[in-house]
């Protein structure tokens, strides 16, 4: 088999990012965390590591930077509680794991690695996904050094939180998940492919602000939060995630690669029908087993990098394209 050239892409979650707006040290914290992001995974490419080895480090380093909304400084939940999915997936073999409403876990990406590689199964939730991380030596952490003053700040923030009891805000609200606006999507994630042709994705995040506790977003969902598969490519999603699971966001993406697109193209044409079908606002990033690179999102910035060059891509706007020595 030929060798491909190694390729990264990684997100840092799509919305407004309204923090940065007219604050130059807010938007250069959330460049250089993707770029940092980028960076890591590349490495583990340049030194003969496979994509998920790419993915998962890329998506750890974003984890583990509390700029994003992913690990330490994730959102909370309406009750002030760490709640994080996250989700991984091979595209040679079609393995994948996941984990749900996990809180006491500093890199859900890891945990959702085990799962796949560990376990019969895809998925495991909350406390007894955090008792197998226990089982299988991934340390766990107090929950509150994953909660932030800027995760606080955020949370109390929303009219909901303001609510005297959490049963009469649902009485008052009835079916409402938290917000979703349009700069409360900080999902982040990552996608490769190796020198051996393999492709994988990996998608974490804490969520929307304010959600109802136990709300499972996209991010764990094989197919809406990501997809990966050595016949046609692979794909991280991020935006509304009830909109993302309601049309599969990223098996259509990859669906429509199936079916001749470019990379690009099929990242706009599924985010269009997301706009058309549900009204859904959100972006992806989008890899094919060639290294066609396909960067796309209907909100009005997403944070993105990528590197298959010398160079490191990178932008946060429609319209940007920033580049740096690798």
């Amino acid at each position: 088999m030929t060798e491909r050239r190694p390729v990264l892409v990684v997100h840092g979650g799509a919305g407004t990012h309204a923090a940065i707006a007219g604050c130059p040290e807010a938007r250069k914290a959330v460049e250089e965390g993707v770029v940092q992001a980028a960076r890591r995974g590349y490495d583990e490419l340049r030194k003969g590591g496979s994509s998920l080895d790419a993915v998962e480090a890329a998506v750890m380093s974003l984890e583990d930077n509390a700029t994003f909304n992913a690990g330490h400084g994730s959102c909370l939940t309406l009750e002030g509680a760490v709640e994080m999915d996250a989700s991984i997936m091979d595209g040679h073999s079609l393995d994948a794991g996941s984990v749900v409403c996990v809180s006491n876990v500093a890199n859900p990406v890891h945990l959702a690695r085990a799962v796949m590689e560990q376990t019969k199964h895809v998925s495991l939730i909350s406390d007894r996904a955090s008792a197998f991380a226990e089982h299988v030596g991934i340390g766990t952490v107090n929950p509150s050094t994953l909660i932030t003053e800027k995760s606080l700040r955020r949370l109390h923030s929303q009219p909901q939180f303001q609510a005297s009891r959490l049963d009469d805000f649902y009485k008052q609200n009835p079916g409402s998940t938290g917000t979703a606006k349009d700069d409360n999507h900080g999902t982040v994630g990552a996608v490769a492919l190796d020198s051996h042709g393999n492709v994988a994705y990996a998608t974490s995040t804490g969520g929307i602000n304010a959600k109802m506790p136990g709300r499972m977003g996209d991010s764990p969902i094989i197919g809406s939060g990501g997809y990966a598969d050595n016949r046609c490519g692979c794909v991280s999603t991020t935006g509304d995630g009830e909109a993302l699971m309601k049309t599969c966001l990223a098996r259509q993406i990859t669906f429509l690669m199936e079916q001749g697109r470019s990379a690009q193209q099929a990242v706009e044409e599924g985010l269009s029908y997301l706009q058309d079908r549900v009204g859904g606002s959100g972006g992806a990033i989008v890899l094919t087993p060639q290294g066609d690179i396909g960067i796309s999102f209907v909100s009005k910035g997403m944070s993105w990098a990528y590197v298959n060059s010398p160079q490191i891509h990178y932008g946060i706007y429609h319209g940007e394209d920033n580049t740096e020595a690798v």
